[in-house]
C-alpha cells in the first residue's frame, strides 16, 4: 500500500510540475494585464486590519465600508501594509517592487513609504514628503503649500487664498474626503477646495457661488454687466422703491441699494452676489399711518 501511495504522490508531483506556470524572467511580463478599476499593477495587498487580500486599498475601503455593521467599517492605512501577493506567481511576500519568486516588477512606479504600486506611469506619480502620500501630475508641476498643507499646481503659487488644512476636509458637494482622493481637485479663488468634477457640475447647473463661503467661484463681471442693463430697463413699481441694507458675499462689506427683484448691487465692488440683511418698512403702511395722524 505504501508503494501505491508513493506512486500516487509521484504522479501528483508530475502533474503539478507539468501544469505549473512558466516563471517569467522579464520584469515587464504581464504589464497592464492585472489590477483593478483603480490601478494597473501586478500584485495584490494583504490588509493587516482584517487579514484579507484585495487588489488595492480603495477596493478594501469600498468593501469594508459597505459592511452591514457600522462598527466594523474601517479604512486601510496604506503605510501599514507589509505583505503583498504577486499576481503572476501568487507568491505572498514582504512589500518590495520586484517579486522575490518570479522577478517581475509588481509596479512600474513603486513607493516603499506608501506601499504603492502602479504600472501606469503616465500619471506622473511622485511622493510628497510634506503630504506624506503619493501624488499624481508630476513633481515639477506642483508645489507644497505649507499654510494649506496640500500640493497645488505651480500656477497657484502666491496666487491663492491660504486656508489651513484646506484639503483635509470633505468635498462640499459629494462629501468624499479630499486629501487622499484619487479624483482631481480644484482650488477656488476663495481658497476652498472641491473635486474638479463637482466644480464643473455646479458651473454646468448655473451655480456660481462657493457652497462653503458663498463667494463667486468664477469671474462674474460679464454677468454683472448684463444685470446692470436689465435693471436699468426694468423699473420697479412705486410701492417697491425703497432702500435695503445688503452684505456682499464677495468683498464682505455692507452697503445700501435700491430694492429690485433682479438683484442688489454692492456699492463697493459692484458684485450682485449679495444678500439682504434688513427688512424694509412698507412705504404703503407709512402713508396709511401718516393719513391717520
Amino acid at each position: 500500500m505504501m508503494g501505491a501511495s508513493a506512486s500516487l504522490h509521484q504522479e501528483e508531483d508530475s502533474m503539478d510540475s507539468s501544469t505549473a506556470p512558466t516563471i517569467p524572467r522579464d520584469k515587464d511580463f504581464g504589464k497592464f494585464q492585472f489590477g483593478c478599476e483603480h490601478y494597473k499593477r501586478r500584485c495584490k495587498i494583504r490588509a493587516p486590519c482584517c487579514n484579507l487580500i484585495f487588489p488595492c486599498r480603495h477596493c478594501h475601503n469600498e468593501s469594508a465600508n459597505s459592511l452591514p455593521d457600522p462598527k466594523e467599517r474601517h479604512d486601510l492605512v496604506r503605510q501599514n501594509v507589509i505583505q503583498v501577493v504577486c499576481s503572476i506567481c501568487e507568491t505572498e511576500q514582504e512589500v518590495a517592487q520586484f517579486c522575490s519568486n518570479c522577478g517581475v516588477s509588481m509596479g512600474e512606479y513603486f513607493c516603499n513609504i506608501c506601499k504603492f504600486f502602479d504600472d501606469d506611469t503616465s500619471k506622473e506619480q511622485f511622493h510628497c514628503d510634506d503630504c506624506g502620500i503619493c501624488r499624481v501630475g508630476g513633481r515639477d508641476k506642483f508645489f507644497h503649500c505649507q499654510n494649506c498643507g496640500a500640493c497645488y499646481s505651480v500656477g497657484l503659487r502666491d496666487k491663492h487664498s491660504c486656508i489651513e488644512n484646506s484639503t483635509k476636509n470633505s468635498c462640499p458637494v459629494c462629501c468624499e474626503y479630499l486629501f487622499d482622493s484619487v479624483k482631481a481637485a480644484h482650488v477656488m479663488s476663495c481658497g476652498h477646495t472641491m473635486h474638479m468634477d463637482c466644480f464643473s457640475g455646479m458651473i454646468n447647473n448655473n451655480q456660481y457661488r462657493c457652497p462653503i463661503c458663498s463667494k463667486s467661484m468664477v469671474d462674474m463681471s460679464t454677468s454683472w454687466q448684463i444685470l446692470d442693463l436689465e435693471i436699468s430697463t426694468t423699473e420697479m413699481p412705486v410701492e417697491y422703491k425703497f432702500e435695503v441694507s445688503i452684505l456682499c458675499n464677495d468683498c464682505n462689506k455692507g452697503s445700501k441699494a435700491m430694492f429690485h427683484i433682479l438683484g442688489h448691487k454692492c456699492g463697493h465692488c459692484g458684485s450682485y452676489n449679495t444678500r439682504r440683511i434688513s427688512t424694509p418698512q412698507d412705504p404703503v403702511l407709512e402713508i396709511d399711518s401718516n393719513h391717520e395722524n
